[in-house]
């Protein structure tokens, strides 16, 4: 419940954003720099005088919304490789699963990273970056129940009345997974928030103006001294976006995992 509160908390600040009485994030406002705490400024201002709870309220719907992008890109991927890997089996999966082998070998940050340093720096070439790297351990996952369910007895009963591939992947194999998808879906958006933050640190995703939380920290930094708030604030809200999405995971996980439910006795 505290995983939910907090994420549907997130979710709201970021669907709202444009619509609530906030400062502009991106105004520029050099006599108001680095202001204290005040009615005004519930967080205070930043080097150029912006606003922080306004930077961080739209640098949290900017981050939402990069790291969902993110899980929708790299769980498509994920799955299409998984279930198709794990239901024909044979040189196909061998094949498949040794592109993810191969791709496993090196760390997700670092491949990221090599990838958005290749496309340049941009929001968007971050996600790609991110999307085309965060598939790979989901897709062996989905690949393991796909080859339990594939041996179930409904899947034995459609191949025998006629249905074609497609359609025992989409009507019976694809909805008895789901439920492990959704848990590591969401267990995985807090890591996903966590690398993105990390690009846009060193400079590779949203380009200034735009508030984003790792960016504002990287522009925090040469004011640890002076105001360390400007690096507590968003650190902070990455730390609670993070554990939103994690307890929220291991809700999912209990609830939707009927072996970890206690029976009476």
């Amino acid at each position: 419940m505290l995983g939910l509160f907090l994420v549907v908390s997130l979710l709201l600040g970021g669907l709202l954003a444009p619509w609530l009485l906030l400062d502009d994030p991106t105004e520029i406002n050099l006599p108001e720099r680095l202001l204290s705490p005040s009615m005004t400024h519930p967080l205070g201002t930043d080097h150029l005088g912006r606003d922080t709870f306004s930077r961080v309220i739209h640098g949290g719907r900017m981050t939402l919304l990069a790291a969902i992008t993110t899980l929708a890109l790299s769980m498509t991927i994920a799955l299409t490789v998984g279930i198709v890997s794990g239901y024909h089996g044979g040189w196909l999966d061998t094949a498949l699963m040794g592109i993810v082998d191969l791709l496993l070998a090196f760390p997700s940050l670092i491949l990221a990273l090599a990838v958005a340093g290749a496309l340049g720096p941009g929001l968007l070439n971050v996600l790609l970056a991110a999307g085309a790297v965060w598939w790979v351990g989901h897709a062996r996952i989905i690949r393991a129940v796909t080859l339990g369910a594939r041996q179930m007895e409904y899947v034995m009963s459609a191949r025998v009345t006629g249905a074609g591939n497609l359609r025992i992947i989409l009507r019976h194999i694809a909805p008895n997974i789901i439920g492990p998808i959704v848990v590591i879906a969401s267990l995985d958006v807090g890591w996903i928030i966590l690398g993105i933050a990390g690009l846009n640190f060193l400079g590779l995703g949203a380009q200034p103006p735009t508030p984003e939380w790792g960016a504002m920290l990287n522009d925090a930094r040469p004011h640890l001294q002076t105001a360390p708030r400007l690096l507590l604030i968003p650190g902070a809200a990455i730390f609670l976006a993070v554990l939103g999405f994690n307890l929220l995971g291991d809700g999912l996980r209990d609830l939707l995992d009927p072996r970890t439910m206690q029976t009476p006795g």
